[in-house]
């Protein structure tokens, strides 16, 4: 992205700070959309965005994420960070609380703030290790918060965590309930031998009730698995995706698969 606009982002010249999101939108946008058609979903490794000032710990983050199956993006701060985001949008970041300029706290929130980035799973890494400290990192916008020195495995151990809890048909395989067969990687739904169209939100509800029949999901753990953590997304939401889903469902012979559980959530119906 070119500097300039970034310099505007920053709220410097309050004037143009409309034209300057509108230029980081279209940019972000246009981003996600060639990512989208250029990636194989089947083989792409999760891309992991490094927001450290400390030359060395950044190398060292780069090493063990790239050792661990992950491709990494670097920066030394808000910055460069919002470069690498523009050029592709990331799966996680590992943010620095004590950043030059912008704080990691103040860009934890930015990044909450934007719809194309509010999803994206933050690990907060610093050296403030104070309860209270980690209570304002998750506050903020963190969704994890690990505390300097580390161990490497137990920060992939998070890393991994955080993904999969954002992306939990990522991590699945193709299954098959009654007539509909329905795969994670291709994001293909077939009902009775028919590909079915279906939206992406709906497709992961749907996906995550047939991995656990029966089970049942209230509002937030249903936010929490389709829509991340943290997405301010308002529960009732929950409802309308709900309600597209049955339409799909119902529109390809399955009326009463997915259950209200009054005063509870949801469930998929096995029997």
């Amino acid at each position: 992205m070119d500097s300039f606009f970034l310099y505007l982002l920053t709220g410097a010249n309050p004037r143009f700070q409309n034209i300057a999101t509108e230029y980081y939108d279209l940019i972000l946008q246009c981003n996600l959309i060639a990512t989208i058609h250029r990636s194989n979903p089947a083989m792409a490794k999760d891309t992991v965005l490094i927001v450290e000032d400390d030359a060395a710990l950044n190398e060292m983050l780069r090493f063990v994420l790239d050792r661990n199956g992950f491709s990494a993006m670097q920066s030394e701060d808000a910055q460069a960070a919002d470069q690498c985001i523009a050029r592709q949008i990331p799966d996680l970041v590992l943010l620095d609380w004590m950043l030059p300029g912008v704080s990691g706290i103040d860009y934890a929130r930015k990044l909450k703030a934007h719809p194309l980035t509010a999803d994206i799973p933050i690990i907060m890494v610093t050296a403030k290790g104070e309860e209270e400290d980690k209570v304002r990192g998750l506050d903020h916008g963190a969704d994890d918060y690990v505390t300097k020195p580390f161990s490497n495995n137990e920060l992939m151990a998070r890393v991994r965590a955080a993904i999969r809890r954002v992306k939990p048909q990522r991590s699945g395989e193709a299954m098959s309930f009654e007539n509909i067969h329905i795969d994670p990687e291709s994001h293909t739904l077939q009902i009775g031998g028919k590909v079915v169209d279906i939206g992406t939100k709906e497709f992961q509800l749907l996906y995550l009730f047939l991995r656990k029949p029966e089970r049942v999901y209230n509002r937030t753990q249903l936010l929490d698995q389709v829509w991340g953590k943290d997405s301010y997304v308002d529960e009732r939401t929950v409802d309308v995706y709900i309600r597209r889903l049955r339409t799909v469902l119902e529109q390809n012979g399955h009326k009463n698969l997915i259950k209200t559980v009054r005063g509870v959530g949801y469930r998929l119906a096995a029997a």
